[in-house]
C-alpha cells in the first residue's frame, strides 16, 4: 500500500483517493473522522462518504458472536487467514459497548489475531467509545462501508459485547454465524431466543481432540433447538456444523456455506431487500442519534434534560410528559 502525506489526510478528495489506492493512512484517518464528534470532522467524512457510495456494497458482511472463551477471536484469526490466502482482502471490525471506558484496544485486537495482524491484505479495527450500543453500531457502519471502497471485498463484524449487541451486528450484515461451546453443563448455554432468530448458522467450535464427540452431541442439541423455530427465511435453514478454529478444521465447510447462503438468498432477491432495509434502519437510527444530540449541544434544553432524568428517575413526573417537554425544546411539536 501507498503512503499519504499526513498533511493531506483531511482533504476529502485526497483521502478518497487515497481510499481508492488501499492506502492504509487513508483509510484509518477517514474512519476516525468518521467517529468523530466534532462537526467540521463529520463534515469532512459526509463529503467523503458521498464521494465513495459508489464502490461500496460490494463486499459480503459477516457478523460473528458467541459466549465468552468460545474461541471468536482464533476462528476469526484463522478464517481470514485463510481468506487472505486465497486471494480475499479481509476487515475484521470489533462491536463492543462495554468498552465504553477503555474504548477497545487496537494492541488488544492484534495480540489476539497474531496473523491477520501482520497479514497486508487485512485490516483490523475495533470499535470506538461511543457510550451507546447505537453510536458503536453508527460507526461501525461507516467504518464497513469505508473498508469496501478501500477495496476489502470480506468484512468480519465480531460482537464482543452481549445482550443486545448480537441483534444490532445481526441487522447490519448479510449473514450472521452464533460460534458454540460443546459440551459446557447444559448444552443450550448461553443461547438465547432472540440470538437463535437472528443466526444464519450456528457452529460448535473446539471440535477438535477430546472435544469431537462432545461438539458433535452439541450440535444435534442445537439442531433440535432451531427445529423448534419458525425459519426468518423460506429459503435458507440455518445449518449447524462443528469447527475448530484453533486446529483450522471445518472453516472450509463454514465458508462454503456462507457463499451458498449468499448465492441463494442473492437468486431470491432476499439479500437485496436485506441491504434496503438496512439501509432504511440505519437512517433512522442516525436520525434518532442527531436528534439526542441537538438536546445535548443545547445548554438550556442539556441542563434541563438532565433535571427531568432526576424527576422521571424519582417518580415525579411521567416519561410522557418528560418526552413532550424535551421535544418542544428541540422545536418538535
Amino acid at each position: 500500500m501507498t503512503s499519504t502525506p499526513r498533511r493531506r489526510l483531511d482533504n476529502p478528495a485526497d483521502l478518497a483517493e487515497g481510499i481508492r489506492h488501499g492506502n492504509r493512512a487513508a483509510l484509518a484517518r477517514a474512519i476516525t473522522l468518521a467517529e468523530s464528534r466534532k462537526p467540521e470532522h463529520r463534515e469532512i467524512a459526509r463529503t467523503l462518504m458521498k464521494t465513495l457510495l459508489p464502490r461500496t456494497g460490494k463486499a459480503l458482511r459477516v457478523g460473528i458472536t458467541g459466549v465468552p472463551g468460545v474461541g471468536k477471536s482464533t476462528t476469526i484469526d484463522t478464517l481470514g487467514s485463510n481468506l487472505t490466502a486465497a486471494g480475499h482482502k479481509v476487515a475484521v471490525l470489533t462491536v463492543d459497548p462495554s468498552s465504553t471506558r477503555t474504548g477497545g484496544s487496537i494492541l488488544g485486537d492484534k495480540t489476539r489475531m497474531a496473523q491477520l495482524a501482520i497479514d497486508s491484505n487485512a485490516f483490523i479495527r475495533p470499535s470506538p467509545s461511543a457510550g451507546t450500543l447505537g453510536g458503536v453500531a453508527a460507526k461501525t457502519r461507516e467504518t464497513m462501508l469505508l473498508c469496501e471502497a478501500a477495496g476489502f471485498d470480506v468484512i468480519l463484524v465480531e460482537t464482543v459485547g452481549i445482550g443486545q449487541s448480537e441483534v444490532t451486528v445481526a441487522n447490519m450484515v448479510d449473514f450472521f454465524l452464533v460460534l458454540m461451546l460443546p459440551g459446557a453443563g447444559d448444552e443450550l448455554q448461553g443461547i438465547k431466543k432472540g440470538v437463535l432468530e437472528v443466526a444464519d448458522m450456528i457452529a460448535v467450535n473446539k471440535a477438535d481432540g477430546d472435544g469431537a464427540d462432545r461438539a458433535r452431541q452439541a450440535a444435534s442439541n442445537y439442531r433440535a433447538a432451531l427445529h423448534l423455530m419458525a425459519p426468518k427465511s423460506m429459503t435458507w435453514s440455518p445449518p449447524v456444523i462443528t469447527i475448530s478454529g484453533l486446529a483450522n478444521q471445518g472453516l472450509d465447510k463454514l465458508w462454503e456455506q456462507i457463499e451458498l447462503h449468499h448465492s441463494k438468498m442473492t437468486a431470491s432477491g432476499e439479500w437485496q431487500q436485506r441491504r434496503q432495509d438496512q439501509q432504511v434502519s440505519w437512517m433512522y437510527d442516525l436520525l434518532q442519534q442527531r436528534v439526542m444530540e441537538a438536546l445535548e449541544r443545547s445548554n438550556r434544553s442539556s441542563s434541563r434534560l438532565k433535571e427531568l432524568e432526576t424527576h422521571v428517575r424519582l417518580g415525579e413526573t411521567p416519561v410522557s410528559v418528560a418526552v413532550d417537554e424535551l421535544a418542544k425544546l428541540i422545536g418538535v411539536h
